[in-house]
């Protein structure tokens, strides 16, 4: 699952909006000067306070920082309410850290909201579905408060048919519609949105969970010109109306991006880039063989469609991959910045022509099929390569991987501008990740994922300590990272002793103690964001962080050694933090048990006939017999221990406490 892109990560500072503009705010300066008489009183309204409150307005509509801006809100209490006045964006990283209600009474004017909700373990099924992040009360509160709004960014929320339909009806002049790993709902939703919202300038769809309503909602856009400048259907799994998509490109004179999904052929793509040749992003969809192939027909000349768009600098889709279509996207190569591949199962052979051209290129996704030999490639062409992520064609733990050290030293060792990594692999050695530590010394983000468990470098047999330890030691400006392989707690040391700038660190099975994550939780004081699953911590690991919590956004563990009683002691000794316990499902109680119908059927005879006349049809005598009694079921040791154990924790920071829409199998501790 490509779950990272178009992700708003709370390690990114993004620009806030200046409504006032440079115009206005030095309109309103000069209004602030002219308060003054000429005799250097300050008259009628013109007070003092006035005055600095118009200054500090000013001021404050320049500070595009999330972090600048909540520092000023700190300052005192004038400050708090100018900066409150003055913020046009907000970014919510935690639906449930605040309400809605909270929100819409401090902040008066704002125009953009970007909303979090499930954690990023939910992408990897670790989250039981039904869990939450309902968009609804947002939605709801927002119609009533920011009937201005122009932008919504969800990710990871559960939106709802009906709550679309109220955002198109609640925002007349609405522009910007992102959902990013969203669900609950469908085509039907989507097309009210594409209806009603008549100055929609962004509608990107980036894997959501789409239901398929069989509803024609790209005929629903306005006939007339349209304002789109982005239209992102890629996760769409449905068909399109093709003739309604080529009219509304064609009536789009602003689109620059455009991600078609699977079911729009390369044929039909050649005829949408034709009309929209000033595209600067193109998903594909699917690229291969077209219908025009399978009649017989003359295939049109799709290089020329390529070469054609001159601005193209971001290219991806490739669902359903050709290989012999790809030499089409050559004339574009040389001038891309951004290309994924992370759909295409392609070899070395197949990627080198492609890569050979791509000099600029800054962005690089693709499949472990390109080898080590592709990754070689890579290094030796694209000297200005800022990201790479390396993702598994076959994610099993036990997987034969087709890249190892060999392609990640020599992306190390060719691509010395690199700042965020993400490399899926089988096997790893320590001098390979030491020497990405010394070559990319730049590097903000380093996720190594080494799928197997416990996997020690797989040439001297030792853990992988040392790699990551000179990660955190030489990559200085490191803000994220996730570990794995056979990490003892000296690794761990290692990043609560050099990892000071670290905000988020994901964990998988790793660490040998409870040492391990109380390094991490005493030496890591800017940490906001702690994901760990299958690894050895319990509850005296837990209890090390209790000074460290409220500055962290939140901590999931899953697959642990924590007990009830531990997590419940956190709960105690911190009251404005939410602790939730997700408790086992009934298949592991009914495995400990032996509670299986088959099982108790197989037992008694399957036969009630048989049960009835070999028992006597006397309950308590089947009660001896079976051992069934419901005090011996009570007491039943494992079954203690079951209850006991918690399996996935989730805590995180509230101003709200528990919140009341947590299902039947979360306990709020």
């Amino acid at each position: 699952m490509r779950v990272d892109q178009a992700e708003m990560s709370e390690d990114e500072d993004r620009p806030q909006s200046l409504d006032l503009g440079i115009n206005a705010a030095a309109e309103s300066a000069n209004k602030t000067h002219n308060y003054s008489g000429g005799g250097g009183e300050v008259g009628g309204s013109g007070s003092v306070e006035n005055v600095l409150h118009n200054v500090l307005e000013n001021v404050l509509h320049f500070l595009t920082s999330r972090r600048d801006r909540n520092a000023a809100s700190l300052v005192c209490k004038s400050w708090y309410r100018v900066e409150a006045l003055t913020r046009s964006e907000l970014f919510i990283g935690n639906c449930y850290a605040v309400s809605p209600r909270r929100v819409t009474s401090r902040f008066n004017r704002v125009r953009s909201v970007s909303i979090k909700g499930k954690p990023r373990f939910a992408d990897f099924n670790l989250m039981p579905p039904n869990w939450g992040a309902h968009f609804s009360p947002w939605v709801a509160a927002m119609a009533k408060s920011y009937p201005w709004l122009e932008r919504i960014y969800l990710k990871r929320m559960s939106v709802t048919d009906d709550d679309l339909a109220l955002l198109a009806d609640s925002f007349p002049g609405f522009k910007e519609l992102v959902l990013f790993c969203c669900e609950g709902f469908g085509t039907s939703g989507i097309a009210v949105v594409a209806t009603r919202c008549k100055h929609l300038r962004v509608l990107d769809l980036i894997e959501s969970d789409i239901q398929d309503d069989e509803v024609d909602w790209i005929s629903c856009f306005p006939e007339k010109e349209t304002c789109l400048e982005s239209l992102i259907f890629d996760c769409v799994e449905c068909p399109i109306n093709f003739e309604a998509l080529e009219r509304l490109v064609s009536r789009s004179p602003s689109l620059k991006k455009l991600g078609v999904n699977r079911y729009v052929s390369i044929a039909q793509l050649y005829h949408l880039m034709i009309r929209a040749p000033y595209l600067t992003h193109l998903g594909t969809g699917s690229f291969s063989t077209s219908e025009a192939v399978v009649l017989g027909e003359l295939e049109p000349d799709y290089a020329s469609a390529f070469a054609a768009c001159k601005s193209l600098v971001c290219l991806s889709g490739f669902k359903d991959i050709l290989p012999d279509y790809l030499p089409c996207i050559y004339p574009v190569c040389a001038n891309l910045t951004t290309l994924n591949l992370s759909y295409a199962n392609i070899t070395p052979e197949q990627l080198k022509p492609v890569i050979s051209h791509c000099h600029k290129l800054q962005t690089f996704w693709a499949l472990d099929s390109i080898c080590d030999e592709g990754l070689q490639a890579v290094a030796s062409t694209c000297k200005e390569l800022r990201e790479l992520r390396v993702f598994p064609v076959d994610a099993r733990e036990d997987g034969e991987g087709p890249i190892s050290e060999v392609g990640f030293q020599a992306i190390s060792e060719g691509c010395r501008k690199l700042q965020y990594i993400l490399y899926f692999c089988q096997r790893m050695t320590n001098a390979a990740v030491v020497a990405m530590s010394q070559n990319c010394q730049d590097l903000v983000v380093f996720r190594l994922c080494i799928m197997g468990r416990h996997q020690p470098d797989h040439k001297t047999g030792e853990p992988m300590d040392e790699g990551f330890g000179a990660i955190v030691i030489n990559c200085k400006k490191l803000t994220r990272l996730a570990i794995s392989g056979l990490l003892t707690d000296r690794a761990f040391s290692y990043i609560g002793k050099y990892g000071k700038l670290v905000r988020t660190l994901s964990v998988a099975f790793a660490g040998n103690s409870d040492l391990g994550l109380k390094y991490v939780l005493e030496g890591c004081h800017k940490l906001q964001k702690l994901e760990i699953r299958d690894s050895p911590f319990g509850d005296v690991a837990l209890q090390s962080g209790l000074h460290h919590y409220y500055n962290m956004r939140f901590l999931w563990m899953s697959d642990c050694k924590l007990s009830r009683e531990g997590c419940q002691e956190v709960a105690k000794a911190m009251p404005h933090l939410v602790v939730e316990a997700m408790r086992n499902d009934i298949e592991e109680v009914d495995e400990v048990m032996g509670n299986d119908i088959e099982d108790v059927d197989e037992v008694m005879g399957n036969d009630i006939e048989e049960v009835d006349e070999v028992m006597g049809n006397d309950i308590e005598e089947v009660d001896e017999v079976m051992g069934n009694d419901i005090e011996e079921v009570d007491n039943h040791p494992q079954l203690e221990d079951l209850e006991n154990e918690v399996r996935v924790l989730y805590m995180y920071r509230s101003l709200e406490g528990p919140r009341d829409d947590a299902p039947g199998f979360v306990d709020i501790l």
